[in-house]
């Protein structure tokens, strides 16, 4: 796990510092985001593979802030439309890539709750965004840093290709602090 952990720090840092709107007009630039988000993905796949195996894959992270995809190639249901599944898988693992990202790999993210409200069904790629901003990010961690673990809520706008609103998630996660050693 400690490789684990060193692999998410730098590659947080990494990404952290490229720039989400770099182009090859850049190309320094847009091979530093590109490849960040490539091993960001390369993490994802090793510590769940059944995420890239489903088309599952991190567009951009930053601070605060992720977007995700999942491809409807290889998610489809009995009638042609996105699988239920699939859906849960694109809303549930950006909070804990939020999380390590943001927090660092010395706090381990545990989703405890997830619903999703379906509103129609997507007839092509989903994407989701989830963003925490800097107020809140700053609470979770003083929480665990004080009391070992800290709570929080994503909301999730699941969107098609052409920007309809397909469903809703709302998760409940709690981050524990690794070591943690309360007060004795």
């Amino acid at each position: 796990m400690a490789l684990i952990d060193n692999l998410i720090g730098a590659t947080g840092q990494w990404v952290a510092s490229s720039d989400p709107k770099a182009t090859l007009a850049s190309p320094l630039a847009w091979l530093k985001k590109t490849g960040g988000y490539a091993a960001v993905n390369r993490i994802i796949g090793f510590s769940i593979p059944f995420a890239p195996r489903n088309g599952f894959r991190v567009e951009e992270v930053r601070p605060g802030y992720v977007r995700a995809r999942i491809r409807l190639k290889g998610n489809k249901n009995h009638f042609g439309s996105l699988y239920a599944g699939a859906y849960f898988l694109v809303a549930e693992i950006p909070g804990g890539v939020l999380t390590l990202f943001d927090l660092g790999p010395s706090y381990t993210p545990i989703l405890k709750e997830m619903t999703l409200q379906f509103l129609q069904p997507a007839n092509s790629d989903v994407t989701v965004e989830f963003s925490l901003a800097a107020e809140i990010l700053a609470a979770i961690l003083a929480d665990a840093d004080e009391t070992g673990r800290a709570k929080f809520t994503l909301e999730g706008k699941l969107v098609d290709q052409d920007g309809n609103h397909v469903a809703t998630s709302i998760a409940h996660y709690r981050v524990r602090k690794k070591g943690f050693k309360g007060e004795a």
